[in-house]
């Protein structure tokens, strides 16, 4: 994360408007094209858009610059906002594409936005290695954000066995992804 971000960051929590300008000035497209290619739904991600930044303004959502960047946090953010609304509403079918790579960023970032494509590959690759079973459960899971309760109803299993396949798929994909530079935290 550049300086600038956690200097704008630390000024919009002690309540300096302009920061918060300066943050969504920045990242405004970035999410917005990421929640676009995520759901396909441009009203969604207006509201999404809204969510986020008054969840950044009303401290609702706290960063912690020990535990990474903060494009990836806000991305994060943004993602779990995203589920949200989708679930909450239900009755519009909004599915979300396997795609995870983040659109094409504006500003002094093209670094991170090659560091997530290649984040995102290895990924993808790890994925690759799982059953068809795990391959499902995370495809369900994370890239349609279902929720297990959802995931055991549509696929007519138990609970515990869904909890399980996403346990144990999560394991083998840490396994695989530590086997990299450094481990887990680097993809």
């Amino acid at each position: 994360m550049s300086n600038q971000d956690l200097e704008l960051y630390h000024q919009m929590t002690g309540g300096n408007k302009q920061a918060l300008e300066a943050i969504y000035d920045k990242y405004e497209r970035l999410l917005y094209s990421f929640v676009i290619k995520l759901s396909g739904d441009q009203t969604l991600a207006e509201e999404v858009m809204q969510e986020v930044f008054i969840k950044l303004w009303t401290n609702k959502a706290t960063y912690d610059e020990t535990k990474g960047k903060f494009s990836s946090w806000i991305v994060t953010i943004t993602r779990y906002t995203a589920i949200d609304i989708i679930r909450k509403n239900k009755n519009q079918a909004i599915a979300l594409e396997e795609e995870t790579d983040l659109p094409e960023q504006v500003g002094d970032s093209t670094e991170d936005l090659v560091e997530w494509k290649e984040q995102g590959e290895k990924v993808r690759r790890a994925v690759k290695e799982l059953s068809e079973e795990q391959k499902q459960m995370v495809d369900l899971f994370y890239f349609k954000g279902l929720s297990q309760r959802e995931i055991s109803e549509t696929c007519n299993l138990p609970l515990g066995t869904i909890k399980g396949r996403l346990r144990l798929a999560l394991k083998h994909l840490k396994s695989h992804l530590s086997k990299g530079k450094g481990g887990v935290h680097d993809a």
